[in-house]
């Protein structure tokens, strides 16, 4: 009974030491390209591809610079008009067709206001050397066109080696079935020494004791910790089979810790004819817990380094969900831009309509008062006429009058 009883708990413990569980993280999906469009177009269409600061006191003499102006370029796309005129990172862009530029938002009103197409010269600073760089402007419309959806938006987690469990269960060792003594002890890390009061961690602690068992029986408690047998000094779960079979007379006297205070007490063994012979003949204690032990050590070291080579592939996946993550929010803040620019160019069209609408009624407004000018005009112009055949026929009747012999001038 106890060789089958003790074989039956090392194949128990080697299934609890192996790691159980895997954890496999899985993600679908296509990966995108990216293309981001500048900032520096403001309201406009034109697009250069470039990132601006404005050039600082602080950055003067890094750009090699003697004069606080420019816009230095934090970011070329390679893709973009920039990127494919020779423009690179932290070169300072001083003119635009020969006019200075004097911060970063005077560049961007001056690719603001030249239509997409043009060639522009700009003159720049590298490394404190001036060069002229001609680009020809794209439209900012057309680059962003392709752009996708910020919904259609997917990224692909590479595939991440199954993790091994790694919380590795303290060895559990039955020192006495419930046949001797109905105790199951455990060893003891340091921490939980200190926290019994038992100075290095050493001893084993009782994990329970079975009821109506000679431990029981003995005053043992879940909690104790042995830490002597017969005087002898207890440091693990060996330690302690090993004094309780050299134990004579059918009782051992055991120390133990509880609550922080030592006590000592005394635990009867049944006869060695009932089962200390089959005991010590059926296994060697010692040497199946140092076996047990050097098992689990192996267990450890293997699944610390699956765990590490795991753990570098879930911190690089992690790396690119934000990358990719960053990229989302950038498109999502271009795509923000380009609503704010429709936006303002429809309010310009509305305030241009307005203004129109404005000259219009001024215009009807003036057509009405010179059409009222040239109708008195009119007017007084027939009553003018009018007087004047008056008296035309008044002449005519006088001359008729003269003529005939009718009027005599006295």
């Amino acid at each position: 009974m106890t060789h089958r009883f003790m074989l039956g708990m090392l194949v128990l413990l080697l299934v609890i030491s192996a790691p159980a569980a895997q954890l496999a993280t899985e993600g679908t999906g296509t990966s995108e390209s990216w293309v981001f469009s500048s900032d520096e177009g403001g309201g406009g269409s034109s697009y250069l591809g470039v990132d601006i600061a404005d050039v600082t006191g602080e950055r003067l003499s890094e750009l090699k610079l003697k004069e606080e102006h420019g816009a230095e370029i934090t970011m070329v796309d390679a893709d973009a008009p920039a990127g494919k005129a020779g423009l690179h990172e932290h070169d300072v862009i001083l003119s635009v067709n020969g006019t200075q530029v004097d911060s970063a938002a005077q560049l961007r009103r001056m690719i603001k206001e030249t239509p997409p197409g043009r060639v522009v010269a700009l003159g720049i600073s590298r490394d404190g050397q001036p060069m002229s760089i001609k680009v020809q402007l794209a439209d900012r419309k057309k680059s962003m066109s392709w752009a996708p959806e910020p919904h259609d938006f997917k990224f692909e987690l590479p595939q991440i080696a199954p993790l091994p469990e790694i919380d590795i269960p303290v060895s559990v060792v039955i020192a006495h079935s419930s046949l001797r003594s109905g105790l199951m002890v455990e060893n003891i890390t340091e921490q939980l020494g200190d926290f019994f009061g038992v100075k290095g961690g050493k001893g084993v602690l009782v994990r329970s004791v079975e009821k109506g068992s000679r431990g029981e029986k003995a005053g043992f408690h879940a909690g104790d910790v042995v830490v002597k047998v017969n005087d002898q000094l207890v440091h693990d779960s060996s330690d302690f089979m090993h004094a309780l079979r050299e134990s004579r007379g059918g009782t051992a006297t055991v120390t133990v810790v509880r609550d922080k205070r030592e006590q000592t007490l005394t635990l009867t063994l049944p006869s060695r004819k009932d089962s200390g012979k089959l005991l010590e003949n059926a296994l060697d204690v010692d040497a199946l817990t140092a076996q047990l032990h050097t098992a689990q050590n192996s267990l450890s070291q293997l699944s610390s380094k699956d765990f590490q080579k795991s753990l570098k592939e879930a911190e690089r996946a992690q790396e690119e969900a934000r990358k990719a993550e960053e990229a989302q929010d950038d498109c999502r803040e271009s795509l923000e831009d380009e609503q704010q620019d429709m936006q303002e160019q429809r309010e310009q069209f509305e305030e241009r309509q307005q203004e129109l609408r404005e000259r219009q009624d001024e215009l009807r407004e003036q057509m009405q008062e010179r059409q009222g000018e040239i109708r008195e005009q009119m007017q007084e112009r027939q009553e003018e006429l009018r007087d004047e055949q008056k008296a035309v026929q008044d002449r005519q009747k006088k001359l008729e009058h003269e003529i005939s012999g009718e009027w005599t001038e006295i």
